[in-house]
């Protein structure tokens, strides 16, 4: 038997006794993924030593921006996917660059990155991530209302236009257009998507989603990060989204959200009703980083994470 054939094994092995938890326990905890570029390379260590393990059977699992990216490759059990991605293409003009913004109008080249690297260079396995019954949601910003929407993705590649809208960075990306809809990063609007997980009071309910009382959370700053004015700033002094006032106020606002959002998410924690993994020193790693060895370093912080934590992930998940 090969690898990827293990790997789906365990994954379904791992889903039934989900189911039979559920039962005994309710519902299996979501899985939440915060984005953040190259960053994203934190995530793939913890979720390559979760897929390793066989720990997958979460109720669904929500991504933002390079979360989304990282979801895929987790609903396909692709192990070492992202981190590949990450590391071959980092210093290529066409997969996020400055070069790729003047040519195409994004940052991150959208051909290349939800095509080219998608479908050939490093294909994701469609079947598998179809195949998996765990609900799979991107968040994207959209811009006419400035609020979150949550896009379920469940059929590739028709769906990776969503992640593409989860992860396309203000300023620099075009708007994606969905249903009429237009869109930007998911990270302005709902940085870290427990609330809407869990069905927190004042949180949205989503289609085809039932909240449920517990997350596993992987962020990638450290717990002591405190945002600032940051790029958002700069996007705003652009004008460049004056004709979507709730979008602009989103941006303005970013900020002190981010760090009320972390506040809750460490309540949650204290109160058992959330597990969070993240970096355990501030992360220097640039949202575009070219350099492998940081990097590949990030990588291997989140696999540390993961291991040192899998008795108390495997607790959690069990309820």
């Amino acid at each position: 038997m090969d690898m990827d054939a293990q790997i789906k094994e365990a994954m379904a092995a791992e889903l039934e006794d989900a189911i039979e938890l559920e039962t005994a326990a309710g519902p299996a905890p979501a899985l939440v993924l915060e984005g953040g570029g190259f960053r994203g390379m934190f995530t793939a260590g913890v979720l390559d030593v979760l897929m390793e393990r066989g720990l997958t059977g979460f109720s669904s699992v929500w991504g933002v921006s390079a979360g989304a990216l990282n979801a895929v490759s987790f609903k396909s059990g692709q192990i070492g996917r992202t981190m590949r991605i990450m590391l071959a293409f980092r210093d290529d003009k066409r997969f996020m660059s400055f070069q790729s913004l003047a040519k195409t109008g994004d940052i991150a080249g959208g051909k290349f990155v939800y095509e080219t690297i998608q479908e050939e260079l490093d294909p994701c396995d469609n079947e598998a991530f179809e195949e998996n019954p765990m609900p799979m949601f991107a968040v994207a910003s959209n811009v006419t209302f400035g609020t979150a929407d949550y896009l379920r993705v469940s059929r590739l590649p028709a769906d990776a236009v969503k992640v593409r809208a989860s992860a396309s960075l203000p300023g620099m990306s075009r708007m994606v257009e969905i249903g009429g809809q237009r869109y930007l990063d998911g990270g302005t609007t709902d940085s870290i998507p427990f609330a809407v997980a869990m069905g927190l009071p004042g949180a949205r309910r989503v289609e085809g989603h039932e909240p449920v009382d517990r997350a596993l959370v992987v962020v990638t700053q450290d717990r002591g990060y405190q945002k600032g004015a940051g790029t958002e700033a700069m996007v705003l002094r652009s004008h460049r989204y004056d004709d979507f006032p709730y979008y602009t106020e989103a941006l303005r606002t970013r900020g002190p959200r981010y760090n009320a959002q972390r506040e809750q998410l460490w309540d949650l924690e204290r109160e058992g009703r959330c597990l969070v993994i993240a970096p355990e020193k501030p992360v220097e790693v640039g949202v575009m980083e070219t350099a492998g060895a940081p990097l590949l370093d990030l990588y291997l912080q989140g696999r540390r994470q993961a291991e040192a934590r899998l008795a108390e992930i495997d607790a959690f998940l069990a309820g």
